[in-house]
């Protein structure tokens, strides 16, 4: 008969609930618990990936635009407004896709913040997730960075804090320059990763005729993804339509392949001409949207055509988040 093996004691947390960091799900809690991070305090932040916000971004001002700078556009800034107004001692504060070492957030030597975007979350809420990082950063120490940290599930929300009527206006980059005044004088780490962001950076720009639509370039072809506020399956109908009736291109040599799914929004994608630039999508993108606002009105049935080319898009379309 096997012996029966001693139970081990129960190891005693050595640090609070409120101090433990976020870690990779199989590595040792922080706690000291002796048990994987997944196994012990990362079952709260695994239950809360689960309990998914869908639209993170509704209710803000420029929803479309945050998706996009969420998940599509490498280098871009945009100044935020806060309901309150800044604190004193905080200049500006700042939205950025990405920032050096992807930190969540930096607080500048002159007192201004950054808040990084495309970060990852612990949480199933964005929003919350981020206006909690915006609200450490506002009062952290001038020239230090923001760590990561699980959010408390009743805290705040990014609506909760900026100002939605003010305007949301991004300003797309060639590169990441602008994560420091003075690139040249950058600390070594910092120089690094901002060689390594310009260096993996995708071409892009923001079309001007009409809202939250993208141009990309990339080796063999160029791209327009362009997010759209509508309801996915009014949107899908309104691009069957327009398909079946051979009008959903952009021009000759363009045409529509399908569309991602992100953060509850859907974002059609073309394929272009690798001659096209996007100054030569804002006319044709302009003409679409004309086109787009027929089709969404229409209230017909979907003949079999337009039915097959829904059937078409709908398989060609990608989850993102």
């Amino acid at each position: 008969m096997a012996k029966k093996r001693p139970q081990a004691k129960a190891v005693k947390p050595q640090i609070s609930d409120g101090e433990i960091p976020v870690v990779g799900a199989r590595e040792p809690c922080p706690c000291g618990s002796g048990r994987r991070y997944k196994a012990c305090h990362g079952r709260a932040a695994s239950h809360a990936v689960t309990e998914l916000v869908q639209r993170p971004f509704e209710g803000l001002a420029g929803e479309c635009d945050w998706v996009a700078l969420r998940e599509l556009v490498p280098a871009a800034t945009v100044p935020l407004t806060l309901k309150d107004g800044l604190p004193e001692g905080v200049p500006s504060v700042t939205l950025a896709t990405v920032l050096p070492m992807a930190w969540p957030a930096l607080r500048r030597e002159d007192g201004s913040v950054l808040i990084g975007l495309q970060n990852e979350t612990p949480s199933g809420d964005i929003s919350r997730d981020l206006a909690d990082t915006l609200k450490r950063a506002l009062v952290a120490e001038p020239g230090s960075p923001v760590a990561a940290r699980r959010s408390d599930s009743d805290g705040v929300r990014l609506q909760d804090l900026l100002d939605p009527a003010a305007a949301f206006e991004p300003e797309v980059h060639t590169g990441f320059e602008f994560w420091v005044p003075d690139a040249d004088s950058a600390a070594t780490e910092v120089a690094a990763s901002l060689e390594r962001a310009n260096a993996a950076a995708i071409p892009t720009v923001r079309l001007k005729s009409v809202d939250s639509s993208y141009w990309c370039e990339t080796p063999e072809k160029n791209h327009l993804r362009w997010v759209m506020p509508y309801p996915e399956e009014k949107l899908l109908d309104a691009l069957a339509r327009l398909h079946a009736a051979g009008t959903s291109s952009l021009g000759e040599g363009t045409r529509l392949v399908g569309s991602f799914r992100a953060h509850g929004l859907t974002v059609p994608v073309w394929d272009l001409p690798s001659d096209m630039g996007a100054e030569e999508c804002e006319k044709p993108a302009a003409e679409f949207a004309e086109r787009l606002a027929g089709a969404l009105a229409a209230e017909e049935p979907l003949t079999a055509d337009e039915r097959r080319a829904r059937g078409g898009l709908t398989n060609r379309q990608v989850t993102l988040s």
